[in-house]
């Protein structure tokens, strides 16, 4: 039996999107959210759906010194029969435990968090995008609200879900992007909070992709932080190579996010036989293969993309391109498999999705 969650609507809606070709993303909300309060000595209470409005926080609230945070992405999918669906959902609760753990937050219930997602999406099911490629993009969080200053775990937090309809990731066509090899900064170490899903993360990252840019690149592909050698992430992406017909990509080691639809690139292509290996891939052993044309292509998976052809990579003076800069068989397979599934489009044999509605 789950704990009964509040509700309290909002007394004037707001006017929907009219033209969901438009829409971007993380620009429009919704109307309600979800919030729940953690107490130490009373574990997580206060269910409520709310309507989405700002948070009143003291200007010494600890998330705001500390960055004890974390967040995961996810999103909600309109099928063809008009229901709504989601694309593995408790892996993305299996998750955010993961961080909750390295951040020292406390843990929640997984499966009351899912069924309180659910709650709040039949609240707002009318918000879920029917335009094809556009979805209802879904933001879990916490964060810790000890009104206090002094560098130690918060004995209270608060766990909110914002959602926003976010339009077609890929509005004119599913096109490779270049990347650039970071062997300046680094983003994480094992040992670190690499692997959790933090807002401190992601801090690190922006100023090698600001130069990434500046540079005519499009995302950063990080190198390992203790020695600089071996391949771990893009960016928001985990990132595979095919070499010599094999699907490559870096172990999770500790600082590589535990990306969900890394996971499932993994578990659909060993599906259809294909052999996959997760391991260290060096930069040198990298190039020295793209040189001997021995990687027919490159790509990065995440929530927002699914899947990202990689067409150009550069690391220092040295530039692969794979494909001759297109979209390669098995990245394209494997977007159409996983879009498919996600729409309510394709056959679900390994049963991944959840309907909601």
């Amino acid at each position: 039996m789950f704990p009964e969650i509040n509700r309290i609507y909002a007394l004037e809606p707001k006017e929907k999107p009219q033209d969901e070709g438009k829409l971007g993303f993380g620009q429009v909300f919704t109307d309600h959210m979800f919030e729940m309060d953690y107490v130490s000595g009373k574990g997580w209470i206060n269910p409520t759906i709310k309507p989405y409005g700002p948070l009143l926080m003291d200007p010494s609230c600890m998330i705001l010194h500390y960055g004890q945070g974390v967040f995961e992405g996810m999103k909600a999918y309109r099928r063809p029969d008009g229901g709504i669906s989601l694309f593995r959902p408790q892996l993305n609760f299996e998750r955010l435990n993961l961080s909750n753990h390295r951040l020292g937050i406390p843990q929640i219930d997984e499966t009351f968090m899912l069924h309180a997602l659910v709650e709040l999406l039949k609240v707002e099911q009318d918000w879920v995008p029917h335009t094809e490629g556009a979805s209802l993009y879904i933001r879990p969080f916490i964060i810790a609200t000890d009104v206090h200053l002094g560098v130690h775990v918060s004995k209270t937090y608060k766990y909110m879900v914002i959602l926003s309809p976010s339009g077609a990731y890929y509005s004119q066509g599913m096109a490779p992007v270049n990347i650039y090899i970071e062997d300046e900064y680094i983003r994480a170490v094992r040992g670190g909070t690499g692997e959790a899903k933090c807002p401190g993360n992601y801090a690190a990252s922006l100023l090698a992709q600001l130069e990434a840019e500046g540079k005519g690149y499009v995302q950063v592909l990080w190198l390992d932080g203790i020695e600089k050698k071996y391949i771990e992430e893009v960016g928001s992406m985990n990132v595979f190579f095919v070499i010599d017909d094999e699907l490559v990509t870096p172990a999770l080691n500790g600082s590589v996010l535990h990306g969900i639809t890394r996971r499932s690139v993994i578990e659909m292509a060993q599906h259809w036989g294909i052999k996959v290996s997760e391991r260290r891939i060096a930069v040198a052993e990298l190039i020295e293969a793209g040189k001997a044309g021995r990687i027919s292509e490159a790509f990065g998976s995440g929530t927002a993309a699914v899947i990202s052809p990689i067409g150009e990579i550069l690391y220092e003076d040295q530039s692969l391109v794979f494909n001759n800069g297109e979209t390669g068989p098995l990245a394209q397979r494997l977007y159409d498999k996983l879009t498919g599934l996600q729409f309510g489009k394709s056959e679900d044999e390994l049963g991944w999705t959840y309907q909601v509605t």
